[in-house]
Formats: structure tokens, sequence, C-alpha cells
């Protein structure tokens, strides 16, 4: 989801200065969309939105403050959560349909239009922390004091996100990527009664309505979590830069292997962002030195997080270019 790196969405966001407006404008949100698509002709064209998008749709308002992120009043209470309903997506998110359905008639027929949402335990970070946080102790608290509260919270969340993915598909996403952003700050156990069961809840029902859409998972530092996401029966598990892709591969295979599920499992990743702000010479080694270590079949190659504002377009191209020219042997 590029945007902030391209001078032209600079420029827009002159004219529309708030987050919300950009994506939840139809227009809008399809130009900042269409950008690094025109500019770079990428496989895929990323819906422009945010995770806490659908949050109104629940009884949850939110705000994004340009300089601390996203604001939301503390959920710590049973009053609280009662607050919460099922999300109705028509009504809460109109200007995504519209924006899917756009992007759909935009883009060309073998570019994929992808959808995407925030999983459960991320989206409650907001919810209870109020905001972004560093180490997530509001939340945390009140999974070790009042766990059934919590489960209450991600419970609501999975059902209204599920439903939320769906209107995505049924408006023209072929793809729907579950990001559970700050699952990599639970411990293993943690993640398995938190996270886990409330990301199947959505791929489950993903899979239940549209069995051949493909899914991914995205976690940012969840080097220790690889087999834990694979076992999920995700189609794709996304990689950050901090593990090695040749190591990814095998550990997802193996912990899907081990669960039952069929195939080696789809990759996602994994260059540093940051390796980006190098020279040509470093992108191109770095690049393929990835996709040498994913081999031939089932990788989407991709950066291993979001594409730094900082990045010139100049190089977010040679990357592109890059990945494009590359031959595995014997192609």
């Amino acid at each position: 989801q590029a945007g902030r790196h391209i001078a032209e969405y600079r420029d827009l966001c002159k004219k529309h200065p708030t987050f919300r407006e950009r994506s939840e404008i139809p227009e809008v949100a399809v130009e900042v969309s269409l950008q690094p698509w025109r500019n770079y002709q990428t496989d895929g064209c990323i819906l422009f939105s945010d995770i806490l998008t659908p949050l109104p749709g629940m009884g949850v308002e939110f705000d994004i403050d340009e300089k601390v992120g996203p604001v939301v009043k503390p959920m710590r209470t049973y009053e609280d959560v009662e607050k919460m309903h099922l999300i109705d997506p028509s009504t809460a998110a109109p200007f995504v349909a519209e924006a899917l359905r756009t992007l759909r008639e935009e883009v060309t027929p073998e570019t994929a239009v992808l959808g995407f949402v925030g999983c459960p335990y991320t989206l409650a970070t907001y919810l209870v922390e109020g905001k972004t946080s560093k180490e997530y102790l509001e939340i945390k608290k009140m999974a070790f004091t009042e766990p059934k509260l919590l489960h209450t919270i991600l419970k609501n969340l999975a059902d209204s996100i599920a439903e939320y993915a769906l209107f995505q598909i049924e408006n023209g996403a072929q793809l729907i990527q579950i990001f559970d952003s700050w699952a990599g700050h639970l411990s293993p156990r943690d993640y398995d009664e938190f996270a886990a069961p409330y990301q199947k809840i959505i791929l489950d029902k993903i899979k239940e309505k549209y069995p051949n859409v493909p899914t991914v998972v995205y976690i940012k530092h969840s080097g220790a979590l690889i087999e834990r996401m694979a076992a999920t029966g995700v189609d794709v598990v996304s990689l950050d830069w901090t593990v090695d892709m040749a190591e990814g591969r095998e550990r997802i295979a193996a912990s899907r292997a081990k669960a039952g599920l069929e195939g080696p499992g789809g990759v996602q990743g994994n260059l540093d962002p940051a390796i980006l702000f190098g020279d040509f010479a470093t992108i191109k080694e770095r690049a393929e030195e990835i996709l040498k270590k994913a081999g031939p079949t089932g990788h989407v190659m991709n950066l291993g997080h979001g594409i730094e504002a900082a990045t010139s377009e100049e190089n977010a191209a040679y990357f592109i270019e890059t990945v494009r020219n590359f031959r595995h042997e014997g192609q």
C-alpha cells in the first residue's frame, strides 16, 4: 500500500488533509490505490484503506491523528463492550464497495485487486489501549486479570470482521490479507489463546463461502510464530525481514504437514524495506537472494513490511523491475 513515498500522494494530501477523507471518499481512495499500480505496474493493486475503517460500523468511533496515529475511546469494562454491535458493511462502509468495484474496472484483467482486514487481537489493542502503544500493557493486563472480557471483545470483532471480509470479496476483492500486526508482542501461549483462534474464525468464514479466494496473514516480528501462523490453514504466510526466506519456507511446510494441511503453503515477502535506501547493486543482490531462496513456485515477492515514506520512487521502481526481470534456472 504505497501512498506515502509517492510525490502525487503527497500532493493529494494537501487537498485531502485527513486520512479518513482519503480512505472514505471513493474516488480519492481509488486514485491513491491506483498510483503505485500505474507508476510501477505491480501484479496487484491494494485497496487504500485502514484496518480501523470498519470500527464505526460496530459502534466504535475512531479518529486518525496525523501525528499520533489512531485514537479510540478506551474500552475497559463490560459496559463499554455492550455498545458494540455486529457490522452491516453495506451501511458502514459503502465507500469500500464502491472503491473496490471501480478498481476492478480500472486495472487490467491480469492485475489482482487486493482487499484486507485487521485481525481481532490487533484491533483490540487499539480498543483497549486507546491508541498505538509500545508495551501493550493495558490489553495484557486485561488478558491476565479479565480474560473473559477480552474474549468477549475479540469474539465481537471476529464476527464483524469476517462479515467485512466477505463484503470486500462480494464487491471485487480477489484476495484477502489479514493483518495481526501487533500479535508479535504475545508469548506463544497467549498467541494461541488470544490471537490464533480469532484469525481462524475469519479464515474459516472466508473459506466456507469463497473457497477459491486466497488468504494471506501478516504479523510484524513474527519469527517465533511462523509455525502457528501456518497451522491456521491460511494459504500464504507473509514473512517479515527478520526471517531467512529458505528457513521460513521449510518451517511453513513442516507446520502444514503436521496440521494435516495439503501442500507446502505459499509465502510472501520479505525484503527489509530499508534496503530500498541502498544503491541499485545492493537492491538487486538482496532481492535476487530472496527470490532464489523462495524457489520458483508459491512465492509472492514483496517487502517484509510497509514501504518507508522517505524511499525514493526511483529505488522502488528499480526493485520492482529487478523482480520482474528475474528468472529461476530452467525458466
